[in-house]
């Protein structure tokens, strides 16, 4: 049975057969209406005092009835035949109007989105009649003829009326031909040397931020994305007071959004947030591009920077963990793989495994990570016996930990101007001069993983082999990078993730780094803050004699609190 779509209360039977008719139509493949088709389409809404939109395909067959206008009866954009920046959907859409007005901004807006390649509106003239032996006329008033075109600031045009006899005339392959041709230029002109994902941010303001947080916050992300590999085209925030519970923003931003990723040509919407399951999946029927959240950005940076098999473990622990309820409404195939952002990981387990299969390989994966927790108590227990101090080095991810240790250790540990540089932990021995007795002081340090604000559960939970370095090390040294101008914040982030930690971290050291980077005022604000933190710029290797001294001073200061706990 053909099903008829939209508003269908208060519709007696002889109506809904009428408009199931509609399906037996067949158009001519290079003609955008019929006279006859346009007629029975606008007695049909007349009678019903409602408007009815159909969409034809380029075979000229009706493959969709709907009772309300284009935006109430539109087609789910995953549900489109064929759907992408460079052609258009092989869909055309003829539509009545009870108004004598011409398109609307919310109609020619579904006609984009949708990527339709003609809209017909028929404006009704609110009369007509059945002509004897079949047919009707007198039904259309005036036409009138949208489609999208390539240019960035119009994406659509609109002609002024026309008859309806004009409007059969037309020759619609021509028309559509003309334009993909144009679209595929564009479209090309656009991915030359795009070897990347190209990207839409979506940031949402609610209640609890100020303007300077939420600009950090989009410019984290941003940051994000360019250190996973992608190109951030264009930004998009919206204030609300709290979270829309289906799709984050409201329905009006989600057009936009769905309409600049068309006109940017972005394959990729990234939001500045975590989504729910759903919320994901009604974002990605409605914009017709892949969407992840922040957090399934920091799993790819991830997935990509884990070099070690403990590593790579955890890695797709943290992965399989996050993705598991999100398997449902993924695409057609629920298939996320690719070679894009949310699609790498350095496990073998596809996303296309059923269920049971994936929730089996988390139960291995979190006996091995176990296993791993056990085998890195047992090196620190030998460190421990060993009575070698150690110390963990922990902040803000790009605070520059990993550029400190190769100063202090001659590491090599890789180091660059991006977030998450670094995953695995490198544990090197650094001898020290004691304040005391001016002999050799051997200690252990350790740098870990970078934190962000915000830190994913599925990251704190796989990841806790790695971060039980930072609790059962006999201090810490957090470093700060004091020319980033939101130090403060990450002070705070950092101390709020170490505050969640189930054994409380030893005594920690405040180093600020990269002060030849930072103004002389920030400077002198942070040595008022914080007279006890040492100051230094490990890629200048400035004030690192003054680290080591102070590195030995917290090493008797852990020693003698620990030992008076234990009196």
């Amino acid at each position: 049975m053909e099903t008829i779509y939209g508003q269908l209360q208060g519709l007696k039977p002889s109506q809904l057969k009428q408009l199931q008719r509609l399906y037996h139509q067949r158009l001519p493949g290079d003609r955008l209406t019929t006279p006859e088709f346009a007629q029975r389409l606008a007695a049909i809404s007349t009678e019903i005092d409602q408007p009815v939109s159909t969409y034809i395909n380029r075979r000229g067959q009706v493959i969709r009835v709907g009772v309300g206008t284009v935006r109430q009866t539109q087609i789910p954009l995953l549900e489109l035949p064929r759907y992408g920046a460079e052609r258009l959907s092989g869909i055309r859409c003829v539509t009545t109007n009870l108004k004598s007005e011409s398109p609307s901004e919310a109609t020619l807006t579904a006609m984009a989105l949708q990527r339709l390649d003609a809209l017909v509106m028929l404006v009704l003239s609110g009369g007509g009649f059945e002509r004897r032996g079949g047919g009707a006329t007198g039904y259309v008033k005036e036409t009138y003829l949208a489609h999208l075109v390539p240019h960035p600031e119009a994406r659509w045009t609109v002609s002024p009326p026309l008859s309806l006899d004009s409007i059969a005339l037309q020759d619609f392959l021509d028309l559509t031909e003309g334009l993909e041709e144009e679209f595929r230029r564009d479209y090309v002109a656009q991915q030359v040397a795009a070897g990347h994902d190209r990207v839409l941010l979506v940031g949402l303001m609610t209640e609890g931020l100020n303007a300077k947080q939420f600009r950090d916050r989009l410019v984290e992300v941003a940051r994000l994305i360019e250190t996973a590999g992608g190109e951030v085209l264009e930004v998009l925030h919206q204030r609300r007071s709290s979270p829309h519970p289906q799709t984050v923003v409201g329905e009006g931003k989600v057009q936009e959004i769905a309409l600049a990723a068309q006109t940017v040509g972005a394959n990729l919407v990234v939001f500045d947030r975590d989504l729910s399951p759903a919320q994901m999946r009604n974002l990605e029927m409605q914009i017709g591009v892949r969407v992840v959240d922040r957090t399934e950005v920091i799993l790819d940076i991830f997935a990509q920077r884990a070099q070690s098999g403990a590593g790579k473990l955890q890695v797709e622990l943290a992965q399989l963990e996050y993705m598991l309820p999100r398997l449902s409404g993924r695409g057609r195939a629920m298939s996320r793989l690719g070679g894009g952002i949310g699609t790498r990981g350095p496990g073998e387990t596809k996303l296309e495994t059923e269920r049971r299969a994936i929730q089996r390989r988390i139960s291995r994966l979190q006996q091995e990570v176990n296993q791993l927790q056990a085998h890195r108590s047992r090196l620190r227990q030998q460190r421990q016996h060993q009575e070698v101090p150690s110390i963990a080095i922990v902040g803000y991810t790009n605070a520059g930990k990993s550029t400190l240790l190769n100063a202090l250790t001659n590491a090599e540990v890789y180091t660059a101007d991006q977030l998450f540089a670094t995953l695995d932990p490198t544990t090197r021995r650094l001898v020290l001069t004691d304040p005391q007795t001016h002999s050799s002081l051997p200690i252990v340090l350790t740098d870990t993983v970078g934190f962000i604000h915000d830190l994913p559960p599925s990251l704190v939970d796989a990841f806790r082999a790695t971060l039980e370095e930072v609790t059962e090390a006999d201090a810490m040294l957090h470093v700060v990078d004091l020319s980033h101008p939101s130090w403060q914040g990450q002070i705070r982030s950092v101390m709020k993730i170490l505050a969640q930690m189930p054994i409380t971290p030893g005594p920690a050291l405040l180093a600020f780094n990269k002060i030849d980077q930072a103004d002389g005022e920030t400077l002198a604000f942070a040595q008022e803050e914080y007279p006890q933190a040492v100051f230094i710029s490990a890629g200048e290797r400035l004030g690192l004699e003054t680290l080591r001294t102070r590195l030995a001073q917290l090493v008797y200061y852990a020693a003698a609190s620990r030992q008076f706990k234990k009196d």
